[in-house]
């Protein structure tokens, strides 16, 4: 794989975990709750706030009216902060209750833990809020894998397929761009990355993807369909 690698940089969604799972369990539990939600805790600071931000965005007028936007940038998978925000606080009394359990591929489960022993330090960056992330890692079924990870990075840090998003994590990171791995499911995501200097690969899972990307779809990066067949010291 070139470089020496010293951290590895994962994505979730298609990656480390199913798509169906936040597709079909996470948004729809959500989608479900916000009504009940909204009238329990929008009178909180820290939800009202975030209502507020949608309110002056959508020129929605009331809490009924809110939750009917937010329901509808669940339907369209907007990637808006404060949307994801109030999933995550969701999802966090989902959890909680036991309302569902976080899937994990477990070749992602055994790599990464084996990553973790070799000393490698391991990164998150996803769509979804670094609340979002850790309570995924936090009630898998593998149990609680969040003690693995050095950091979390969201689109707080920038756009997944913005080059300057991947230079901003280095920069955090510590390290040099050519010694971070970043594994992703979208070549767009992997392409901004390899742009900024780290090293990339495609993890194309047939669970998510049933029709394998081809080499020219790969756009050149290198393409595994389990985590088994990622050694990052080679």
């Amino acid at each position: 794989m070139g470089t020496v690698v010293l951290a590895i940089l994962t994505d979730i969604e298609g990656t480390t975990s199913s798509i169906s799972f936040v597709k079909d369990v996470l948004f729809p539990y959500a989608r479900r709750a916000l009504p009940a939600f909204v009238a329990a805790h929008g009178g909180q600071p820290q939800v009202r706030a975030l209502l507020d931000a949608v309110a002056a965005e959508t020129g929605a007028a009331d809490d009924q009216a809110i939750v009917a936007a937010l329901q509808d940038w669940i339907d369209q998978d907007r990637k808006h902060t404060a949307l994801k925000a109030l999933q995550g606080l969701i999802w966090e009394a989902g959890y909680r209750e036991g309302e569902f359990t976080a899937h994990m591929y477990p070749d992602a489960v055994q790599a990464l833990q084996r990553w973790y022993a070799e000393g490698l330090a391991l990164y998150v960056y996803s769509s979804g809020s670094v609340a979002a992330q850790k309570l995924l890692f936090g009630h898998c079924e593998a149990g609680d894998l969040t003690p693995l990870f050095s950091g979390w990075f969201d689109t707080e840090v920038g756009g997944k397929r913005e080059r300057a998003s991947y230079a901003r994590i280095v920069e955090r990171i510590g390290v040099a761009a050519g010694e971070i791995l970043f594994l992703s499911d979208v070549v767009a995501e992997l392409d901004a990355a390899r742009q900024a200097g780290l090293q990339t690969v495609l993890v194309d899972r047939v669970e998510d993807y049933p029709q394998p990307r081809s080499a020219q779809e790969t756009n050149g990066h290198r393409r595994v369909t389990s985590f088994d067949q990622i050694v990052p010291a080679a």
